[in-house]
């Protein structure tokens, strides 16, 4: 049997006997690179969605705005129209900006004045219905869906009804709620939808004394000269103007997930902290059965070499196969996060051969940390230690042993088991930490206030009301999930790590009992055996999460307190039934294993 073979039937053997430890490590790492995935993915996703919406809408290079439609404006736009970089352009043509409500919600909108047969430059493609006629209204993809309004609904802009005859997209304007691009006088924009209305309805609306700007889309000569063509015809225009690019645009897509990356950047590296926490609870759990399989495999012969590919091998390859199922999971998720107005098109490809490399790197991180400290105990063993290999006996500390006297019996035994498994403490601490640190930010970023993506200015409608605040809610859904992640992760460390413990010390707990123990306080022992290390967790978790979130305005205190103790509480109970099920062995059943 060849040297590989013989190691692949190993590890298969050993996963077979260890199914749930290897569906934990699967899990595991399945979320922390997913999340990673996404994260990484999603600043390329925007840009091609943008790219591939402005190819299918004939999209413009460069916008003006002229937010003062006077007589000097008209000769500017024809002036600028006409230049030698522009191969061809749509409009001038009036932007009104109004009101609109429907289903119960008011927004701030900008109605273009649209032609009934688009032209070359901005043709914006309709997914539903079908494009303007008098008398109809066409919404923006995005705008539509946050309204929750469809075809064959009725819209009232300003005051005046309209039935909404499409849907359609375009890549001349920013993805809701930012299609407004400028406000009214040529201020900064409150954000809002986009309308499209005949010219004709466009300047009936206007006459109401709406404010209104006029715009002109260009397709240069060369789409990547954008700022040099700018900065050339600034000076042509003798009012304040507006220009913006493809390229702004495209960032401007960008802004949507500024905020969403770190969410899961961030997330994935504390998924990965607490994989190779639960992780390496498994691993220490059966350190002394590898020890004694590696001094099974040296007594027919094995090299230590060969030892230590068993062992690693295992580990690595449920990784890999982890961060294969991870970057599958982020392929299928990244066109909601990419997109979550539904103001783009198109695919977003998937992860990069960059995104590949970080994630199988992290896998093999996770896998390496986890499993090289048993790997190396189990090697350097020798064969005879490791085929008679029994319960380590603790160095007496006779002032340690006085002062512990003093203590209840379950405070006692816990106090033990931490003192005998630092390392292991610090991970439970840290696990908690983590844990609290998510909660903590969730919390925080509840408690901000919002305040919709559109103001109350003077003169151009009441303001929002009812339409969500899109990037609050996108940013909110994924920390939220990022949160129920390392919250369930946590849960699981939490109980291996009990029953580790429990299963290590089963020989120390018989004679706990032996010497007047009841089941009741071994079973509190372990329980305050996790307790401790949480503590300190659970008081650090807080302030670090205070600080990830950075500058706020709101810091619910109250909450995050009951958050801390909930924490506490459910450590408590989430090692009672672990506990309670080693507490209840048999003395005579576990001292006689021992001794075999």
């Amino acid at each position: 049997m060849g040297r590989i073979a013989l190691v692949l039937r190993l590890v298969l053997a050993d996963v077979r006997r260890h199914r749930a430890q290897a569906a934990m490590l699967l899990l595991a790492v399945t979320a922390a690179t997913a999340t990673m995935a996404l994260g990484l993915s999603l600043g390329g996703a925007t840009q091609r969605l943008y790219e591939q919406t402005r190819a299918a809408t004939a999209g413009p290079d460069v916008v003006a705005l002229a937010p003062d439609p006077g007589p000097a404006v008209a000769p500017a736009l024809a002036s600028l129209a006409h230049a030698p970089e522009v191969v061809a352009h749509n409009g001038p043509y009036r932007i009104v900006y109004a009101t609109l409500t429907a289903h119960g919600s008011a927004s701030l909108v900008v109605v273009h004045g649209a032609a009934e047969t688009p032209g070359t430059v901005d043709r914006p493609l309709v997914t539903s219905g079908h494009w303007v006629r008098a008398g109809g209204a066409v919404l923006e993809r995005g705008f539509a869906t946050a309204l929750g309004a469809r075809v064959g609904d009725r819209v009232t802009i300003s005051g005046r009804s309209f039935p909404v005859v499409g849907i359609a997209v375009t890549a001349a304007t920013s993805i809701f709620p930012w299609a407004p691009q400028i406000g009214p006088g040529g201020g900064p924009s409150d954000g809002g939808g986009l309308v499209w209305l005949t010219r004709s309805d466009a300047q009936a609306l206007a006459s109401r004394d709406l404010p209104v700007t006029v715009a002109l889309d260009l397709k240069l000569r060369d789409p990547d000269a954008t700022q040099a063509f700018i900065d050339a015809h600034r000076h042509i225009f003798t009012t304040k103007v507006n220009f913006s690019s493809w390229q702004f645009k495209a960032d401007q897509d960008a802004v949507m997930l500024r905020t969403t990356q770190p969410v899961l950047v961030v997330g994935s590296w504390l998924l990965s902290f607490l994989s190779i926490t639960g992780v390496a609870a498994l691993a220490a759990g059966r350190a002394t059965e590898q020890t004694r399989r590696a001094g099974l495999l040296k007594a027919v012969g094995a090299t230590p070499g060969l030892i230590a590919a068993v062992l690693l091998t295992e580990y690595l390859a449920l990784a890999l196969l982890a961060d294969a199922l991870g970057l599958v999971l982020a392929r299928l998720a990244e066109p909601a996060i990419a997109s979550p107005t539904a103001s783009r098109i198109g695919g977003v490809g998937g992860p990069t051969g960059t995104v590949i490399v970080a994630t199988a790197a992290l896998a093999v991180v996770v896998a390496a940390l986890s499993a090289l400290r048993p790997t190396l105990r189990a090697v350097r063993t020798a064969t005879v230690t490791a085929l008679t290999v029994t319960a380590h006996r603790p160095r007496h500390r006779p002032r340690l042993t006085a002062l512990s006297a003093l203590l209840p019996t379950p405070l006692l035994l816990g106090l033990r088991l931490t003192a005998r498994r630092p390392g292991r403490a610090v991970l439970h601490a840290c696990s908690t930490a983590v844990t609290l640190i998510a909660i903590t930010a969730l919390l925080i970023y509840d408690a901000q206030p919002r305040w919709g993506p559109a103001q109350h200015r003077e003169g151009w409608g009441p303001g929002l009301s009812g339409v969500p605040d899109l990037q609050a809610d996108h940013d909110g859904r994924l920390l939220l999930a990022v949160s129920i992640a390392l919250i369930a992760l946590a849960t699981v460390n939490t109980v291996t790590l009990t029953w580790t413990t429990a299963m290590e010390a089963r020989a120390n707990m018989a004679v706990a009992r032996t010497l007047g123990a009841t089941p009741g306080q071994i079973s509190a022992g372990l329980s305050v055996a996790q307790l401790l290390p949480a503590l300190p967790g659970a008081v650090a978790g807080v302030p670090l999460g205070i600080l990830l979130c950075g500058e706020t305005t709101t810091f619910p205190f109250s909450w995050i307190a009951a958050a801390a103790l909930v924490i506490l509480l459910a450590t408590t109970a989430l090692t009672a039934l672990p506990a309670r099920l080693a507490a209840r062995r048999s003395v005579a059943q576990t001292l006689s294993a021992e001794a075999t």
